[in-house]
């Protein structure tokens, strides 16, 4: 009898073992998954100058070991499409950070399949039971990110209607004194409001302010011209005098520190990898949008250089920082390639019109016929992209706060469980 109570014992445990080697197997599987996920995501983001060295295209076949959720295949689905545009987009244009929110979409799905399909008492173990409170904490910064967000991009829109100025008194025939006189009074206008624009994007009266994720515009003395999209919602009250885009950035960043030994094959390097994409999408969106206080943002963030998808996001920060050394720091509005083109365009056009006397030369008409007709594309884009990137930082959004409830209840269920 002891011995086979002893055998049975032998065999509990045994069979025990299996399942925890089974479980770390899986682990590194889907881990390798995630990262290869990554890496395919972020590299059609790069330039197309730099986008072969990273080309991991054949990954994508590679069958998914537990994401089989219809989330995870439809986010996949609309990043991979999406990242095939990014691939023609400017760095740091409003359409390639509307691809690189898609690109948070799809990494965020994956995530949450690989997570989500776990034990629940895997979450309070170490070091999980540090890591996800860690990364809850970073999703409501992230909140706080979009919503200022929100409000830079409708500075944005102030922008594009002073560019919009601008290009209807150049196109005024005849193009008369009094004309040059208004088109000098409208470009002004234009980079003051470069300028101010952080600050723009921040002023919000009680007038306008809306209730959290899903008010309206109230009664407000703004011009119809000037409001965003009927369908657009804002995400938050207004932003806080006292906020700080730079220092919340930082604290996104802070304690961001690559598992070690046995930890980095598992679900905490999961958890890390998240983190560090979280991170990273919303430094890239507070370094090309206005939004307020950002001195001392960082000029790139810390990224474990060993690993491929990190060497990836490495590139980007380096074309980035290449950017703002490029950039005429006037008004510090951001780095995004729209805005930076107006402010461009309209220095370009002050210079002609100071060079010019009382009449312009044909060689001067044409330079400032082609540098009118480049404002007005730029405007285009602007008005065409502006609302659609709105609503994609609504969505994430949304979809932060909803990971981060089931997150939350998922950690009870496993206290629960603990008890």
């Amino acid at each position: 009898m002891w011995a086979s109570e002893n055998h049975g014992i032998f065999l509990g445990r045994l069979s025990t073992r299996r399942n925890q080697v089974a479980s770390m197997g899986g682990d590194v599987e889907d881990l390798e998954f995630f990262h290869r996920k990554i890496s395919d995501c972020f590299s059609n983001l790069l330039p197309s100058s730099q986008k072969g060295r990273h080309n991991h295209a054949q990954s994508y076949q590679q069958k998914p070991p537990i994401s089989e959720s219809a989330a995870a295949s439809d986010a996949s689905t609309s990043a991979s499409v999406a990242t095939e545009t990014a691939a023609t987009e400017a760095l740091l244009s409003i359409g390639w950070l509307r691809e690189l929110l898609d690109v948070f979409l799809c990494c965020e799905a994956e995530f949450k399949v690989v997570l989500m399909g776990r034990e629940p008492s895997h979450l309070v173990k170490s070091p999980l039971d540090k890591l996800i409170p860690e990364l809850l904490d970073r999703y409501v910064k992230a909140l706080d990110i979009c919503n200022a967000i929100t409000h830079g991009v409708e500075a944005i829109r102030h922008v594009q209607k002073q560019a919009e100025i601008v290009v209807s008194a150049f196109e005024q025939k005849p193009f008369t004194d009094g004309q040059s006189l208004r088109a000098r009074k409208a470009l002004t206008s234009l980079l003051t409001s470069i300028v101010v624009a952080e600050e723009q994007g921040n002023r919000s009266k009680s007038t306008n302010e809306r209730s959290w994720s899903s008010g309206r515009r109230s009664g407000s003395s703004t011009s119809e011209k000037d409001r965003p999209p009927a369908n657009f919602r804002s995400l938050s009250w207004t932003v806080s005098t006292n906020w700080s885009a730079a220092k919340q950035i930082q604290a996104i960043c802070s304690n961001l520190y690559a598992p070690r030994g046995g930890e980095s094959t598992g679900l905490a390097m999961t958890v890390y990898t998240m983190s560090v994409v979280l991170a990273f999408v919303m430094w890239a969106l507070v370094s090309a949008i206005p939004c307020q206080d950002r001195n001392g943002l960082p000029a790139h963030i810390s990224l474990p250089k060993q690993s491929g998808w990190a060497k990836i996001m490495c590139g980007l920060q380096e074309k980035f920082a290449e950017d703002w050394k490029k950039k005429v720091k006037r008004g510090a509005a951001g780095l995004m390639d729209e805005v930076v083109k107006v402010e461009k365009a309209a220095q370009s056009l002050i210079d002609l019109l100071d060079g010019s006397q009382s009449s312009m030369e044909a060689m001067q008409e044409l330079e400032v016929a082609a540098q009118v007709a480049e404002l007005a594309e730029t405007c285009q884009r602007m008005e065409e992209g502006l609302g659609p990137l709105q609503l994609r930082i609504r969505e994430v959004f949304h979809r932060i706060v909803m990971s981060r409830a089931e997150l939350l209840d998922k950690a009870a269920e496993a206290s629960m469980q603990s008890e």
